[in-house]
């Protein structure tokens, strides 16, 4: 298969529908995108009913060019991680893996025009990150959420607004950030770096004011972020949670029951920002961002440094603390339903607390005159005969 006929059908596949963020390959199954969330098929001539084991492995190879590290990589790994370009249309990630002894493709599309704050209509708190002077920000969610294009849009405001030197370290690179006020140094894993701990390491000696890690994957990253963050850098990274709470569970989780006192008092002192995000189906098509935020307060520290506790949960923190810029997913699901932007069967299905956002939208049916339950008919019975 020559490099023409892999561009020629990645431009098909891009094409072929609106709002496509990954191009999918998997033996067995027809050329597929994701659109809007949904996996589709994508007709192309000559017909591909079913893609051969052979072809998807021909498709990998050319699409990491033959790259000898990385080959080495898949078959030692199992999976591995590139970049590839299609000229004059698109960037994609790749991620090539083997399952049942068969490679599988997913081609995660990368936005050509950096985001701004205002063009992905981001909450306040991600401007309030973009001004920080150190600690760690965390930017959480499933694969596919949108942490990479959140934290994008909060680089590209550093760089327009603040004279520091910021360091990347990505796998691979998303959005190639020009220098604008900032001076911008983006290095990519595996070919300036070989791991996101020596990675880190290295960017200490680099002097910068501001640190992306792509995601803090191990013990060792955790551990050196926090150590930049405690000597004045501003750390921002991703991990995958699936709320701003569970986040902390998770990085203590990497550490041994011993050392888990020392790494509290290490995160009360230097997060200032938890932000998971999800992904929502539309009214009318497309996908609307929802929010769980959880800021830096005297609260907040208090549950991170001795643990969560009744009155203390950090979903009580975020609830009571809108003033601060914190909210739960349930409140910030309710108001996009108020909103109109979701039907009421999105926001019960992607809620935290099914009982919050319900008592949530039946307040919001009946400040509009509308019905809060289907039953109807119901009469009270004076018929029966009165004791004596």
């Amino acid at each position: 298969m020559r490099q023409k006929e892999i561009d020629y059908i990645l431009t098909r596949m891009l094409d072929s529908h609106s709002n496509v963020s990954d191009l999918n390959l998997t033996a067995g199954r027809p050329f597929q995108v994701e659109s809007s969330g949904q996996l589709v098929p994508v007709e192309l001539e000559p017909r591909f009913l079913e893609l051969t084991p052979f072809q998807t492995e021909l498709f990998a190879l050319n699409l990491i060019k033959r790259n000898r590290r990385l080959t080495e990589t898949l078959i030692q790994e199992g999976s591995c991680d590139s970049a590839y370009s299609l000229p004059g249309k698109s960037r994609f990630r790749v991620n090539i893996f083997s399952q049942r002894s068969k490679y599988s493709i997913v081609l995660r599309q990368l936005a050509n025009k950096i985001p701004t704050l205002k063009d992905l209509n981001l909450p306040s708190p991600f401007k309030m990150m973009a001004e920080e002077k150190n600690g760690i920000v965390y930017v959480t969610g499933s694969t596919g959420s949108g942490k990479s294009t959140s934290l994008a849009a909060v680089l590209n405001h550093i760089n327009e607004n603040q004279a520091v030197h910021v360091v990347t370290l990505e796998d691979p690179v998303e959005y190639s950030h020009p220098h604008k006020k900032a001076t911008f140094n983006q290095r990519e894993m595996g070919n300036d770096f070989d791991v996101f701990s020596s990675g880190l390491r290295a960017a200490l000696r680099q002097a910068p004011k501001v640190i992306l890690i792509g995601e803090m994957r191990d013990r060792e990253t955790v551990e050196i972020g926090l150590s930049a963050a405690e000597t004045g850098h501003l750390v921002m990274s991703t991990l995958h949670t699936v709320d701003a709470g569970q986040s902390i569970d998770r990085i203590l989780g990497m550490f041994s029951i011993e050392e888990e006192k020392q790494i509290r008092i290490r995160l009360a002192g230097t997060v200032r920002w938890i932000i998971c995000q999800r992904l929502l189906p539309k009214v009318g098509g497309g996908r609307v961002p929802a929010f769980d935020i959880l800021g830096n307060n005297l609260r907040s520290r208090d549950s991170i440094l001795n643990g969560e506790s009744e009155g203390k949960s950090f979903y009580e923190i975020q609830a009571a603390g809108k003033t601060f810029g914190m909210t739960t997913f349930d409140s910030h699901i309710t108001g996009l339903y108020e909103q109109g932007l979701i039907t009421e069967n999105t926001a019960m299905a992607y809620c935290s607390r099914k009982g919050v956002v319900g008592r949530g939208i039946d307040s919001i049916k009946s400040s509009r005159g509308e019905a809060t339950t289907e039953i109807t008919g119901l009469e009270l019975d004076t018929g029966g005969k009165k004791r004596r």
